[in-house]
């Protein structure tokens, strides 16, 4: 907290769920990074009381970590890395929980409320993760009432976990090496058609700025995080197209992608740099809301969410010719194999072989 930056262990704190802060070491030594909670708390602040409190329990925090500066002065070459049987699996856990975005924190929690049922033991060290015990939780999480997608995400977040501890030094073993993931299931991708896409143009939207979003998602493949952040200082014209530079709110990758003129005609009037693109939406919750009243006008009875617009963008490509690889690019897929799914879905091949069978009834063409 107030370490010398230079310093190899510094003293740092987290909130926890009671509103306490919970005071840790973290020590980087030897290129590797460990952690050391000391199971000290501080409390809010609320009387003289509890600041003498938390002034006794700082100090007592700082002499634990000027300790261990001077262990690794006097033992440059020998600072013992091996934390296993000191680092709390549940502290580390949360404390990897904590770091992450908004969307993923809701799956590293849940995960985190499964691994505490299977492990009662609060105290538990990573000494104690044996290959055993991890494959003791995944037979446990594979044997409740969820879904398989769940159950590989919550398997998959404790797998993150142990790895990046392996990688810190924590454990010098890495259980996993012994233990198979869980095969997550492929979900499907609802889309429309360019028939379906054409009636929604024609149908009336209770919110026209949904309107317009989502038919720019149709024919950009952008996510709608990408579009509600996009601005106008991020529109350029390149010759005969219209280029958006942008970052992708997912993935964190810069971006580069050429409009159609069509694209470029939803996007109304040009602005400010700073200025959105698309603004004036409506609470993120009412969206979906306005979307299924706005389908059901439309005749369409398909289960459409704004990450349909992207589905549909993925597929009218592959299904106008648009290779696999150029599909990828525009989608901004980091991994090939994530756009293949859609070429299951739309298999030119496949409907043109079974074009080609000849009648057997008897019937004429």
């Amino acid at each position: 907290m107030n370490a010398n930056a230079n310093e190899p262990v510094k003293l740092r704190k987290r909130k926890t769920r009671t509103g306490l802060y919970s005071l840790y070491l973290d020590t980087y030594a030897n290129g590797k990074r460990t952690y050391e909670y000391l199971r000290l708390y501080l409390v809010p602040e609320k009387t003289r009381e509890d600041k003498r409190k938390n002034k006794e329990t700082i100090q007592l925090a700082e002499a634990i970590r000027a300790k261990r500066v001077i262990e690794y002065h006097e033992g440059r070459y020998g600072f013992d890395t091996s934390e296993q049987d000191k680092v709390l699996l549940f502290d580390y856990f949360k404390a990897q929980m904590e770091r992450q975005k908004r969307k993923t924190a809701y799956c590293w929690s849940g995960s985190l409320q499964y691994i505490m049922r299977y492990e009662r033991r609060r105290n538990i060290t990573f000494a104690e993760v044996t290959p055993e015990w991890v494959k003791g939780f995944k037979d446990y999480i594979e044997g409740q009432e969820l879904s398989q997608n769940s159950k590989a995400i919550y398997f998959d977040k404790l797998r993150a976990c142990i790895n990046k501890a392996y990688r810190e030094g924590i454990i010098t073993d890495n259980p996993l090496k012994r233990v198979g993931s869980i095969k997550h299931e492929e979900s499907k991708r609802e889309y429309l058609t360019i028939e379906e896409v054409q009636r929604l143009v024609a149908t009336e939207c209770d919110s026209e700025v949904v309107k317009r979003a989502f038919l720019f998602s149709c024919l950009t493949g952008l996510r709608k995080s990408d579009i509600m952040q996009l601005q106008w200082g991020d529109v350029h014209k390149e010759g005969d197209y219209t280029r958006i530079t942008f970052r992708q709110q997912k993935t964190g990758g810069q971006e580069y992608l050429d409009i159609t003129p069509e694209a470029r005609e939803l996007m109304g009037e040009e602005r400010g740099a700073e200025e959105l693109v698309f603004d004036s939406f409506p609470a993120v919750s009412t969206i979906s809301a306005v979307i299924n009243v706005w389908t059901a006008r439309a005749g369409i009875r398909k289960h459409i969410t704004f990450h349909s617009a992207r589905h549909t963008f993925a597929t009218m490509m592959l299904t106008l010719g648009t290779d696999l690889y150029t599909v990828s690019k525009l989608l901004g897929h980091r991994d090939i194999k994530t756009t293949e799914i859609y070429a299951k879905i739309v298999d030119k091949g496949k409907q043109e072989a079974v074009a080609r069978i000849p009648s057997i009834l008897g019937k004429e063409e």
